[in-house]
């Protein structure tokens, strides 16, 4: 399982120009052997990636420049939900780019004719429309809301709510109405009549939801603040008051949607139906795509030039995305996501019971789980999937105490008795480096 793979990563050495000198060879583009330290010198510091440099990977199997393998449990935070490389994808996405690539917005194509077909057959929607990613798909839906409220109310219907502890994306709009303020930290002055109010909280809702409210935004479970679910009570309750004051419910399931939560989408678990919702990650299964889903009387209110998207539904991603919601969107598939879901959180709960100094009550959705830290270890969650990954396990975070697992829903039992091991082992691993230090510091006098 360890055998090196090859990266197919050659030297190519070529002539030097005749321009200019230089001292040495000058590898090819393509093919110039590149490590973890090029990223610290050419892309932008807006990540902190791991030492690892993936090259290769199938299902949930993935590989580094040094051959070493891995049990991918992160699924590209979420995205790719029917592994790396699925076959059917790749067939699909082969086909299509022998057929046609893109098109501009002065014409449609058949793919995404099929694509949004599909969507609007599966869900609450009756117009489907695509961008790029969950950000673009959130930013469209706000843009929509606030179109909808100004055209049907007037301009003093504005105002958004969403919840503390959310994400919604980093455009300078969906990290405003997300409700982490470290991600707005120095973009000041920021778009205003926004607010936040606690998640979970009905009281805090009925009293923020008047009706200069455009929108209420919402994650039926909150991934990047926690891996908290929403209260179907909750929920209700966000419908019933954006029904009394006529401001539109928008769900972003842009990390719960595509089968992530048990169902195609987590709203239709809940007994809740929005008016809005956000589609994206897995719905390309790594190939960028994202979408919003309204109704007719709603999405009428976007007028032909009112907003738009360069590559939105462009026919490559909407080939592959079709062929992800066919896969996903049936009843055995989904069964095997709500089967393979008791098997991992019974794992989680045993391991939890087993390391009370190092863990927390384990919570979730599906194949969306956090693991929060005990008190002890609060803010090591990084620590913990360090050790994890150093043992050929890769797992997230929630914030700096949660650990975050989004393995694929193609996600065997066997791998999920691997990835038990694995924790298991991290867990003493971290555990006796704890215990280490503590004996390496000198006693206070």
């Amino acid at each position: 399982m360890n055998a090196k793979f090859d990266s197919g990563v050659t030297t190519r050495p070529v002539a030097p120009p005749v321009t200019r000198p230089v001292s040495h060879p000058v590898s090819h583009p393509v093919s110039r052997p590149v490590t973890r330290a090029t990223f610290d010198e050419v892309l932008v510091p807006t990540y902190a990636p791991a030492a690892m440099v993936p090259v290769r990977a199938s299902g949930l199997d993935l590989w580094d420049q040094d051959g070493k393998h891995y049990l991918d449990f992160t699924a590209g935070i979420a995205v790719t939900s029917l592994g790396h490389a699925h076959p059917v994808l790749v067939e699909a996405l082969t086909r299509q780019i022998n057929t046609l690539w893109h098109l501009g917005n002065g014409y449609t194509n058949e793919p995404v004719l099929r694509l949004a077909t599909a969507l609007t057959e599966a869900t609450f929607a009756e117009r489907a429309f695509f961008c790029n990613s969950g950000a673009e798909a959130n930013e469209a839906a706000l843009k929509l809301a606030r179109k909808y409220a100004h055209t049907k109310f007037g301009a003093h219907k504005s105002r958004i709510i969403s919840c503390l502890s959310s994400f919604h994306g980093r455009t300078l709009f969906t990290v405003s109405v997300g409700g982490q303020p470290k991600y707005t930290e120095g973009f000041e002055p920021l778009p205003q009549e926004i607010n936040h109010i606690p998640y979970n909280d009905i009281d805090a809702a009925m009293a923020a939801i008047t009706d200069d409210v455009a929108a209420v935004i919402v994650e039926p479970i909150q991934g990047e603040g926690g891996v908290i679910p929403g209260h179907a009570a909750y929920l209700q309750a966000l419908r019933r008051r954006c029904d009394e004051t006529g401001a539109l419910l928008v769900f972003d399931e842009v990390q719960s949607g595509m089968g992530r939560t048990g169902t195609l989408y987590a709203y239709m678990q809940l007994g809740v139906i929005p008016d809005i919702l956000t589609s994206a990650k897995a719905l390309g299964n790594g190939y960028p795509i994202g979408a919003m889903l309204t109704t007719t009387a709603i999405a009428e209110h976007f007028g032909v030039g009112s907003h738009g998207t360069t590559y939105g539904g462009n026919p490559l991603a909407a080939t592959v995305a079709l062929n992800v919601v066919e896969t996903i969107n049936t009843p055995a598939f989904l069964a095997r996501v709500n089967e393979a879901s008791v098997k991992l959180m019974a794992n989680l709960s045993k391991l939890g019971d087993d390391y009370p100094q190092l863990f927390g009550k384990v919570r979730g959705m599906g194949l969306l789980i956090g693991l929060p830290m005990a008190d002890a270890f609060k803010g090591r969650a990084k620590d913990f999937t360090k050790a994890a990954e150093g043992l050929g396990l890769m797992l997230l975070i929630a914030g700096p105490d949660v650990v975050r697992l989004a393995p694929a829903l193609i996600v065997s039992d066997a791998q999920i008795e691997e990835a038990d091991r694995i924790m298991r082992a991290a867990a003493d691993q971290l555990i006796a480096g704890e215990a280490a230090h503590v004996a390496q510091t000198p006693a206070a006098v």
